[in-house]
């Protein structure tokens, strides 16, 4: 390479949450970097893991340790206070109003965000040694995922213009 050529802008990322709100910053900074022609590659570890399986529907919110969550209701936005978290079923309700609220506002989903992702060549990494801990199969997951370790990770960080820890 001579001196006037110049080498790609390069990103990595550690994704370490499986919610379903916290499956849009990774997948939303990726596309947009991809989209500037920047090479991106997400290493998937521990629960951020869940974001690489076949079926998405498992993904939820957690309304516990969440203080600035608050959802436009009836003219306003309503906070939920940590309390109402213990309640049964409250998860899965939020989870709900999240879902109908992304679909109303026109917003992508998940998986839309991923195959957005997968064709703009951002590459998954998903933590070997997550799959092992958590007894998972590379069956569960997505075409396309490679399994490799924390010094994979680290090879592709050290190289990488931007790192991200989400």
């Amino acid at each position: 390479m001579n001196a006037t050529e110049q080498q790609p802008k390069s990103m990595s990322m550690i994704v370490t949450k499986g919610t379903l709100d916290w499956a849009y910053p990774p997948f939303i900074l990726a596309t947009t970097a991809a989209a500037m022609d920047v090479k991106v590659s997400l290493f998937f570890t521990f629960y951020g893991l869940q974001l690489l399986k076949k079926d998405l529907n498992h993904l939820r919110i957690s309304t516990l340790g969440n203080p600035a969550m608050e959802m436009p209701m009836m003219g306003m936005h309503m906070g939920m206070p940590n309390i109402v978290s213990m309640l049964p079923g409250v998860d899965r309700m939020a989870s709900g109003m999240m879902r109908n609220l992304i679909k109303k506002k026109g917003v992508s989903s998940v998986p839309e965000l991923r195959e957005a992702a997968a064709e703009t060549g951002v590459r998954f990494i998903g933590c070997q040694m997550t799959l092992d801990l958590f007894e998972l199969q590379p069956a569960d997951f997505i075409d396309g995922v490679e399994f490799a370790g924390a010094a994979t990770y680290m090879e592709t960080a050290l190289n990488s213009d931007i790192n991200l820890y989400i």
